[in-house]
């Protein structure tokens, strides 16, 4: 087996794996990123809506199951840059009081073992980096920052209309953030082809475009495509991570290295953690306390078609709307709460994918005549959702949402705004675990080894040179997208690492 040794190895390319890497070039050491997918074709197909929706084009073939042992292709996407290179470039920063302990219909979420004040500098630093796009002051939530580093998206006049009604029912919508390269001389062509599609203009601010392709012309950053990790493995004492075992081409590599990074997001990172079972850690590496693949929570999502019959909606990009106003609860029920923000543009396909039987003429009529609104609320954390590997390493994701009925109870309400927006029809469609988007918690941090994975810089409690970068580190879920609080974490670790630069040898 070829034997390839670096200083620093990251696996995965994603929103975590890539910041820690920007952190860390530099220091002079070697660093390697390995990603299981190859760079994403610039192709016609990436913004048309039947192929990647009806077709499934880009999603990973790989099949999991869910705990009744239905098997199915989940929204998984291995590429460069990971699930940023499909996402609707949402990137908010976390409310204070998502760090603290909650309960939502009587369910529990703990509190995080860090708090804004800890993240706000590398919130902000992240915004920089992925060009973010916002106006502060506007959000009643907002939690203390500086202005955003570019100004707003403008709304197009759709969308403004739908802004000037929530804002006559006394609401306080405000720019949703935003990172696209956008305005004078900016990539984006406002194509209409954004969220859940990749960019072929170089326009979004994924992770690739934005972070890795920069580094990559640093002399100390190496990436390696097509180069699965299937396991880790540690000395005999099982307390320090030795390799990773990778396949790459058919041919299995060992890939060695004083300290490594796991960003694999949620699913996979647990799953490569379980994987490495041996026998002094015979439940999975960082697993000493049971907790690796439980806890897995996914976001309530739902979407709302707010159709107008005799409106057409020709708006090219509409993600530019946010309201959150019922992000502490509604009037005399504060479990039922969460953001509302626009969903990207949705075509005929997209509603084809979803209902497979609705006539082609109908679906293509609803995506014209229809403003479209995603709710969101928190999932509670619950030990028995969760990510098994099961012989013949088949995948299950045994998912338990919690929450679900405060998350019900926050739709029903939002229909009405909508409704009172001067939508007569208001349609909705549920997001399952079968496009894990919002994925995270299975390999949660916390101040106790006992109830946790990793403490509150992300390294392992049972492993010192190793640490998990992604949304699995989530304690808890909040209701806000993820992306921007997983950059700000993994800046806030790169920087720990570059600051132990001189012993990255001996990472502890």
């Amino acid at each position: 087996m070829q034997t390839i040794r670096a200083d620093i190895v990251i696996i995965g390319s994603g929103v975590g794996g890539s910041a820690v890497a920007h952190q860390l070039a530099g220091t002079g050491a070697r660093i390697l990123i390995l990603e299981r997918g190859d760079f994403l074709p610039n192709e016609p197909q990436n913004s048309d809506a039947e192929a990647v929706f009806r077709q499934a084009r880009y999603r990973t073939r790989e099949e999991w199951q869910d705990a009744g042992g239905a098997r199915y292709r989940p929204g998984q996407y291995y590429y460069v840059g990971g699930h940023t290179k499909f996402y609707g470039t949402a990137m908010f920063r976390f409310r204070t009081q998502d760090f603290e302990a909650t309960t939502i219909d009587g369910a529990p979420s703990p509190a995080w073992p860090v708090g804004y004040q800890d993240l706000a500098p590398h919130y902000a630093e992240a915004e920089r980096l992925y060009g973010v796009r916002g106006q502060s002051g506007l959000d009643p939530t907002e939690p203390p920052r500086a202005a955003f580093p570019h100004a707003a998206i403008p709304h197009e006049p759709t969308i403004a209309a739908l802004a000037g009604r929530f804002g006559a029912q006394g609401l306080h919508p405000f720019p949703m953030p935003s990172a696209v390269d956008f305005g004078d001389g900016g990539a984006c062509r406002r194509c209409g082809a954004c969220d859940a599609f990749a960019c072929r203009f170089g326009a979004k601010g994924d992770a690739e475009t934005r972070v890795l392709r920069p580094l990559l012309a640093h002399p100390d950053v190496r990436l390696e495509r097509r180069a699965e990790v299937t396991r880790l493995i540690a000395d005999a004492q099982g307390h320090r991570i030795v390799a990773a075992e990778v396949r790459r081409d058919g041919a299995m590599l060992r890939v060695e290295a004083p300290l490594f990074v796991l960003s694999a997001g949620a699913i996979n990172s647990a799953l490569i953690l379980l994987r490495s079972a041996c026998e002094a850690a015979p439940d999975g590496i960082a697993n000493r306390s049971g907790v690796v693949g439980r806890h897995l929570m996914n976001h309530h999502l739902t979407g709302l078609m707010g159709v107008d019959p005799l409106a057409r909606n020709d708006t090219k990009f509409p993600k530019t709307l946010s309201v959150n106003d019922f992000y502490d609860g509604l009037p005399g029920d504060s479990d039922a709460r969460g953001n509302i923000q626009m969903l990207g543009n949705i075509q005929g396909p997209m509603i084809r994918a979803a209902y497979p039987a609705m006539p082609g003429f109908l679906a293509d009529w609803l995506g014209r005549h229809s403003v479209d609104v995603l709710a969101m609320s928190e999932d509670t954390p619950d030990p028995d959702s969760r990510v098994r590997l099961l012989d013949g390493d088949r995948v299950e994701v045994d998912y338990r949402p919690g929450g679900a009925s405060a998350h019900d109870r926050f739709v029903r309400h939002v229909k009405g705004v909508l409704r009172r927006a001067g939508f007569p029809l208001v349609l909705r469609h549920g997001f399952g675990i079968q496009a894990p988007s919002h994925q995270c918690g299975t390999v949660r941090m916390g101040d106790d080894p006992a109830t946790s994975a990793l403490n509150a810089l992300c390294r392992a409690h049972d492993h010192p040179n190793l640490y998990v970068v992604d949304g699995g580190f989530f304690p808890s879920s909040a209701a806000l997208n993820p992306a921007l609080t997983i950059a700000a974490q993994a800046l806030r670790v790169g920087a720990h690492l570059r600051g132990m630069r001189a012993t990255l040898g001996h990472a502890a």
